[in-house]
């Protein structure tokens, strides 16, 4: 018998120092194994060979990894604990797909398949050239691709891609939304063949992303990964690129332990192999664009759209208070619909934007003012008129809609708010040949964007309606209409941050027009459409917005200025939990860290499923004292070091 020290992947292993299990054959370091912990088998990483321990051991069940991991895999989790502090059985669990446990089918990869091919590929630029050469004399491997939409990032991600597939390393092309995918897997493959490239996502099935994950450890060639964030823990033998596209996206932000920021971890990575890191965004975020200049970072700007004799599409404003404009429509104002006719009539596509889902996000009485609000969350029901059910989009509550209000047995029940179901109805209506399409999280599988990109491209839909998902890096070459039914919905929400996505979502929704295939028109509706953000946006003048965001930032304490830590917990009652947050403020004050703590004060989501939670905001321009503090949470805390937002 020999004896192992394992790292479990499981939640209940909240201890740093490995198990001790025993096995009856030779087992390398850095193998994945399963084995049983309480009444469960997990999922669990070999240290190495230890003694045989003075107590009873249980034994691995299976090893897993032929050959084991690669050391740079390892590495990678070893540092992501020391800078996202979480027990070791989070990091794993957030690092590895699940269903490794299962005995892994005999696999039909054949690595004599692969292929490059170089179909399909324009000619670089003149400006695309420059930035090739660029990153080729530059000493850096780090760089930051400030390119507007349209002007070619992703022929560049290829070009560096095929540098690196030369040189026998793999390469890692990052996207934020899965959505997305279809999209880059489409262009990778005809630049370097189908088999050459593999996609690695939540929505491959649960066999699929065990057998993708096996063949990229496996595979004897250099490989082109696509995915999101997940995707930076493929076990890849030797990377020579790492690509974040639409690297401003909040969707590379963790959201659970470890609570990783995806430009980190994704730089970590690239380090450890030496390899080329590139983040491509039209709207960098404003903590990285200083920490580039700071750093004197390379950032490489394109900013002439890739397709010759292209031309930037017409922007108009139209108020939400005119109701003159609103005629025919109380959402969409006589230029959006008068445009989507002469779309239809020019049989091209539109897309109608507005990032809030549902029907209507609000519920009440005409009489006596009532509101529908989750019993659990304290917060309004959103209508959802295909089901005729109101459902919490925190918690999931849902019940059939009302027909006479519960207090006062009135039956004017009015719907306000107007969310993404509503405006595809309502468009729907008003043109009944038309093919209307709706794109959100309230799809069903078989109508998400992945699967429905290539019918939309080929202009199997008319007219796209849809939250963000319709905002980030489509290319659609018979779409020549925007709508944008409320451009300011995240202006007015209290955070920092509010700015700088408004800014971010209108640049990236104006970017889906004007690229070159044909004419476009962007008619966007606002209630405050001279606002700072919303006119930098129309002008494309990131300069102006960088240097106005930058001065509040600097003015208040917040990134790049300070590090944020954000502290939460969650009671049965409201005065249980602000009675815990102001004794873990009195308990960091004592320890005299050079810190800045702002509340207790409820949280943004202050009531849900039935918990009232409260928050604690600690600010320092040393991120050292943030992890020290983090060391004293008692139990019952939750954290979240670098947020994204403070909502």
């Amino acid at each position: 018998m020999y004896y192992y020290l394992v790292r479990v992947a499981s939640s209940s292993y909240k201890r740093d120092e490995p198990l001790t299990y025993g096995y009856n054959h030779r087992v390398e370091p850095n193998s994945l194994v399963t084995v049983p912990i309480q009444n469960k088998t997990a999922l669990g990483l070999i240290v190495g060979p230890t003694n045989k321990p003075k107590f009873s051991t249980r034994n691995i069940k299976f090893v897993l990894s032929e050959p084991s991991l690669p050391k740079i895999f390892v590495e990678l989790l070893d540092w992501l604990k020391t800078y996202y502090p979480a027990s070791t059985g989070d990091i794993l669990l957030s690092s590895l797909p699940s269903s490794l446990i299962a005995k892994p089918r005999i696999s039909t990869y054949d690595p004599r398949t692969l292929h490059n091919t170089n179909q399909n590929r324009p000619p670089l630029t003149s400006e695309q050239k420059q930035a090739m050469q660029k990153i080729e004399a530059s000493n850096s491997k780090i760089f930051l691709l400030h390119g507007e939409t349209g002007s070619g990032k992703t022929r560049l991600y290829i070009e560096c891609a095929q540098k690196s597939l030369d040189n026998g390393k793999s390469a890692l092309i990052m996207t934020p939304e899965i959505g997305l995918t279809p999209q880059l897997v489409k262009i990778f493959e005809e630049a370097f063949g189908a088999s050459r490239v593999v996609t690695f996502h939540s929505m491959k099935t649960a066999a699929e992303r065990r057998d993708i994950w096996l063949q990229v450890l496996r595979s004897p060639v250099p490989l082109v990964i696509i995915g999101p964030r997940s995707a930076m823990f493929t076990p890849v033998g030797q990377l020579g690129l790492v690509v974040m596209d639409e690297a401003h996206d909040n969707a590379y932000k963790q959201e659970q332990a470890p609570y990783y920021q995806t430009s980190r971890v994704a730089a970590k990575l690239a380090s450890l192999h030496g390899a080329l890191f590139i983040m491509g965004t039209a709207t960098p975020l404003v903590a990285d664009y200083y920490t580039y200049q700071q750093k004197k970072l390379p950032i490489i700007r394109l900013s002439s759209l890739a397709v010759k004799n292209a031309s930037l599409p017409k922007i108009q404003t139209v108020r939400l208070s005119d109701r003159n404009e609103f005629k025919r429509s109380a959402y969409m104002s006589e230029p959006i619909l008068k445009a989507v006719d002469r779309a239809l009539a020019s049989n091209e596509q539109s897309l109608i934007f507005l990032n809030r889902r549902g029907s209507a996000r609000a519920i009440l009485c005409q009489n006596c003012s009532w509101q529908a609000t989750c019993p659990k969350c304290d917060l309004p029901l959103v209508y959802h008129g295909d089901e005729h059910i109101m459902r919490c989009h925190i918690c999931g509550y849902a019940k059939s809609a009302v027909s006479n209000c519960p207090d006062c047995g009135h039956p004017d029940i009015t719907f306000r708010s107007v969310g993404t179901k509503m405006v595809a109805d309502e468009l729907t209506r008003m043109f009944p040949g038309a093919r209307v399409q709706r794109f959100d999280r309230d799809n069903n599988k078989n109508e998400r964007l992945e699967n429905a990109y290539e019918s939309i491209k080929q202009g199997a839909v008319d007219v796209l309606v849809g939250t963000q998902v319709l905002g980030k890096g489509l290319d659609l070459p018979r779409l020549s209409v925007v709508g944008v039914v409320q451009a300011d919905t995240s202006l007015f929400i209290p955070d920092y941050t509010a700015d700088e996505a408004t800014y971010q979502q209108l640049v990236q929704i104006i970017g889906r027009v004007g690229r070159g295939h044909r004419k476009g028109a962007v008619i966007i509706q606002s209630h405050e459409p001279e606002s700072a953000a919303i006119q930098a946006a129309i002008v494309r003048d990131y300069g102006i917005f960088y240097e106005g965001q930058l001065r509040q930032r600097q003015l208040f304490g917040f990134p790049p200025f300070y590090y944020l830590l954000k502290l939460t917990c969650h009671r049965a009652n409201q005065k249980s939990a602000e009675k815990s947050a102001q004794k873990l403020k009195d308990q960091l004050l004592q320890l005299n860290l050079r810190v800045e703590i702002i509340g207790p004060s409820p949280a943004f989501h202050a009531k849900k499923d039935n918990q009232y939670y409260w928050q604690l905001v600690i600010k320092s321009k040393q991120r050292s004292q943030l992890l020290e503090a983090i060391k004293h949470l008692p139990s019952g805390w939750s954290y979240n070091i670098d947020p994204s937002n403070l909502l």
